[in-house]
């Protein structure tokens, strides 16, 4: 770091994962083998809006498949995801960087493209000239937006496998009738990318823009000591979202209510215990008194938390196995066999 100290922390996850699915040998489980994570990371970069040193990500990955079909799948998976929520003013941007082999071609191309203004450039991207130019075309400096705003994209000169690929996921974007735009400033921010990049982006999250951002990684596992091996994902920056959500006034989806509150009058609690495990392994959201309230206290309790019934549980419901189940809102009572309560409750 600047104070000259040597310090290690997680930068993104994909990297990890691949390194678990390697070492735990999940290359044997059938293809594509679908993961996912939600992480802590860093980033060592000054502060700005929807971008700080520490934040967290979920992410997806699925490992396996070269085929443009998964790489729409998982577009596909995040698009619902928004609508889920709600989201309406994201943008879906794609692009294809190429393979190793287009690559170093258009990477010759592009280096003499930059090469007479190389001094316009911010002092990050002159060093990534001769390491790495293709990383100034996601610079979002705004000198060196300029100077690349007319450079020649990789999407031009891409070999017949990978415009194939791109041309294949194009289609059945269009198939599942899903919007986007093809930016062939997209590049995206690691190494190990190829072929297929893409983002959600939206004007709600600062300069950046960018919600969620994956890619193909086909020499990742590779690199990392295993086989040669394709994968594509995705990182989806929970801060960003949550600025997303606020600015379209989108509140987060809470627990669903619970299905039954079992109150318990006189000494029966054993009795709701059991009744209550009964029900939770039929899929029933279940609760009961676990502090030795009165029976107003406890229906108050009910009340107050949406619950959507009440059962009160007391010695002639234990003797007769029926009992009384009231529908808080409508405030309807029917009397119901103990053994069937979770056919009443559907």
């Amino acid at each position: 770091d600047k104070g000259g100290r040597s310090m290690t922390l997680r930068p993104e996850g994909t990297a990890g994962v691949v390194r678990s699915y390697l070492e735990n040998g999940l290359g044997s489980w059938p293809s594509p083998v679908r993961l996912f994570y939600n992480l802590t990371a860093f980033r060592y970069e000054n502060v700005q809006k929807g971008r700080y040193r520490e934040f967290h990500q979920f992410g997806c990955e699925a490992i396996g498949s070269s085929g443009p079909a998964v790489d729409a799948e998982l577009i596909s998976l995040l698009q619902l995801f928004f609508d889920e929520l709600g989201l309406k003013e994201t943008r879906l941007r794609i692009n294809s960087i190429g393979c190793p082999v287009c690559r170093e071609r258009y990477l010759q191309t592009l280096k003499e493209w930059l090469s007479p203004n190389i001094d316009q450039l911010c002092a990050n991207c002159r060093a990534r000239f001769e390491r790495n130019p293709l990383r100034i075309l996601d610079c979002k400096e705004e000198r060196c937006q300029k100077v690349t705003a007319e450079a020649p994209a990789q999407l031009d000169h891409l070999c017949p496998d990978c415009q194939n690929h791109f041309d294949g996921l194009c289609r059945i974007l269009d198939t599942l009738a899903l919007s986007y735009v093809i930016d062939r400033r997209i590049v995206r921010g690691l190494d190990y990318y190829t072929r297929t990049v893409f983002e959600f982006v939206s004007e709600h999250v600062g300069t950046q823009g960018t919600i969620c951002g994956g890619g193909r990684y086909d020499g990742l596992i590779e690199a990392l000591g295993g086989p040669p091996t394709p994968g594509i994902g995705f990182a989806l920056g929970v801060e960003r979202l949550l600025m997303e959500l606020q600015a379209q006034s989108i509140g987060l989806p809470g627990d669903p209510p619970v299905d039954l509150f079992i109150a318990v009058a006189g000494d029966y609690a054993t009795e709701a215990y059991l009744l209550t495990q009964q029900l939770r392994r039929q899929g029933i959201r279940v609760e009961t008194d676990l502090l030795d309230r009165s029976l107003k206290a406890q229906m108050k309790y009910a009340g107050k938390n949406n619950m959507r019934y009440v059962l009160v549980l007391g010695e002639e419901e234990v003797q007769k196995r029926t009992g009384r189940l009231r529908h808080l809102e409508t405030r309807e009572e029917t009397t119901v066999q103990l053994d069937r309560l979770a056919e009443a409750l559907v």
